[in-house]
Formats: structure tokens, C-alpha cells, sequence
């Protein structure tokens, strides 16, 4: 491959190298890449790109270099960031599959990103429509011009931490850098730019598209831990009632949990309805985990560009 002459014919060739990695990958590659070669530039104002890039060749490296140690590096931190497996059996059962979710800190950690979902997605949704409106409104001004690039990158700097919030709680890949301005522009130029950059309307569409997401997610959340908890009270109730702990004069000869009567000493309902809790709180963790998971493919769809 031939030296790159540029700095866009170096991206272009590191582009290239990085074919078939993470998207998330090639653009914090692409960001640093960038950063560092027009920081020499600006400060080599005497010489051509086509003379700086070939006297930091041997420093930063080729482009086929610089791709082999990002590749080596994904590799080691992805080993380093993998949560151990929890202890099991060599051949688990399905009983200790379903059950050893409660190992799993990611469930939990998914968990708590439904319940706080809806906050975060009443957030977004604020400041994408506080924004944009107010970008309309004040088109006309002089204001209306940097009030619209500082709305546009607080909008990619909360889709930034998204990101690395969801791969910190389910392990995928996303970006860990910005996606790079490019070179000096002014300001109709940046926002020519940021118009015509996919990323910025999908980015966006994620921010408004977290509110009927966190509701969905919140009401999920707070149903199946109300349900859940709910039925494996009952026995700890009857229990303390038995040790004269507790009183249940919820009805005088009957206490009615989800509809169903439950006598007093029926500890045969109470226990069944104690099981049944517990499958509820299973299974919300499993549906918590996988839901989570789907939640961060798709904010990856949208806040990276496929293939950077």
C-alpha cells in the first residue's frame, strides 16, 4: 500500500486495515488518528501534510500498524472487562441455569437501568425538544448559529455516555471517543456538516425514541418486582403472624392476595404463592438481562455509523 500523501488518504488506508472490526472500534481508532495527525499539522504550519506524516511515520505508524495494535489491544481489554463466569456444575441443570441469573451482576445492573429508564428517557427527550425548538426559533439570529453546534454536540456527548453506560452493563462494544469534527471549518461549513451527517439525526431519533423506551421499561420493572415481591411476602407474612410478629386483619376471616382468598392457615397457598413470587423475580431478571442487551444493539445502530 502506498504512503498516504494526506490525511484523508491516511484515514482512508486505516479505514481500510480496520475492515471488519467493531464499528465502535474503527471510530475511536479513526478519532485519535485524526486528532493526533492534524495536531501535528497545525503545529508544522512551514510543511505539507505529505511532509509531517511522513516525519511521524515512525512514530505514530503506518496505517496497517496502527490497525494491528488496535486489534491487539481490543483483544486484551476484552479479556481483561469479561465478567468471570459464575461457579457452577460442569453440566448445570435447567433449574441452576434459570436460577443462577441472581449470580449474574449484569441482570442486576439491567435491572436498574429499567428502572431509571424512564427519568433518563424524560431527560433526552427534554433537551432534544427544548433544542431543536429553539434552534428553529432563533434560526434567524446571529445566536441561533452556535446555540445549534452547542446543541448538536451536547446531543452527541449524552449519546456518548449512553453508550459507555449500556457497554458498561452488558459488554458491548461502543464507542469510546467522539466522532472527530474534521478540519477547521466555520460555522455555516460545521453545520452543513452536522445536516448532512446521518449520525446526527439518528442520534436524535435514539434521545426521543429512550422516552416511550423508559416507559415501557419502567412499567416492566415496576410490575414484575411489585407481582414478585408481592407473593413471596405472603408466607413471611403468615410466618410472622405464626410467631406473633405481625397481624393480618386485612379481612377478618380471609386475606386476599391477587384476587384468590387465602385462609389464614392455608400455608399450602401461601408457600404455592411464595414459589410462584420467586419465579416472577427469576424471570424478570432473565427478561431484564435480555432486554437490556436488545436495548444496547440497537443504540449501536444508531449512534454508530456502520463501519464508522
Amino acid at each position: 500500500m502506498n504512503a498516504p500523501r494526506s490525511i484523508d488518504d491516511y484515514l482512508k488506508q486505516l479505514r481500510a486495515a480496520l475492515e471488519g472490526q467493531d464499528p465502535a472500534l474503527i471510530q475511536d481508532a479513526l478519532y485519535d488518528a485524526e486528532e493526533y495527525l492534524r495536531a501535528e499539522v497545525a503545529a508544522n504550519p512551514g510543511k505539507s501534510e505529505a511532509d509531517v506524516l511522513e516525519l511521524i511515520a515512525s512514530t505514530y505508524g503506518a496505517p496497517e500498524e496502527v490497525a494491528a495494535a488496535y486489534r491487539d489491544t481490543e483483544v486484551k481489554v476484552k479479556a481483561a472487562l469479561k465478567t468471570p463466569p459464575p461457579k457452577a456444575a460442569s453440566s448445570p441443570s435447567g433449574l441452576t441455569r434459570f436460577f443462577g441469573v441472581f449470580l449474574d451482576p449484569r441482570a442486576y445492573l439491567s435491572l436498574l437501568y429499567m428502572l431509571l429508564a424512564l427519568a433518563t428517557g424524560i431527560l433526552y427527550f427534554v433537551v432534544v425538544v427544548t433544542g431543536t425548538s429553539l434552534s428553529l426559533g432563533l434560526a434567524v439570529l446571529v445566536i441561533g448559529v452556535p446555540f445549534f453546534l452547542a446543541f448538536i454536540g451536547i446531543s452527541r456527548v449524552i449519546a456518548l455516555g449512553e453508550g459507555r453506560l449500556l457497554e458498561a452493563i452488558t459488554g458491548e462494544r461502543m464507542p469510546r471517543r467522539p466522532v472527530h469534527p474534521g478540519p477547521p471549518a466555520g460555522w455555516l461549513a460545521r453545520i452543513g456538516n452536522m445536516l448532512k451527517d446521518p449520525r446526527t439525526w439518528t442520534t436524535l431519533g435514539y434521545l426521543v425514541l429512550m422516552l416511550p423506551l423508559g416507559i415501557v421499561y419502567f412499567t416492566l420493572a415496576i410490575t414484575g418486582l411489585s407481582v414478585g415481591a408481592s407473593f413471596v411476602g405472603v408466607p413471611l407474612a403468615l410466618l410472622g403472624e405464626a410467631l406473633g410478629l405481625t397481624r393480618l386483619d386485612i379481612v377478618s376471616d380471609h386475606l386476599r392476595i391477587g384476587g384468590l382468598p387465602i385462609s389464614d392457615h392455608s400455608w399450602f397457598t401461601a408457600l404455592l404463592l411464595g414459589v410462584l413470587g420467586v419465579i416472577i423475580l427469576t424471570a424478570l431478571m432473565h427478561l431484564a438481562r435480555g432486554l437490556v442487551r436488545l436495548h444496547a444493539r440497537l443504540a449501536k445502530a444508531l449512534l454508530v455509523e456502520p463501519g464508522a
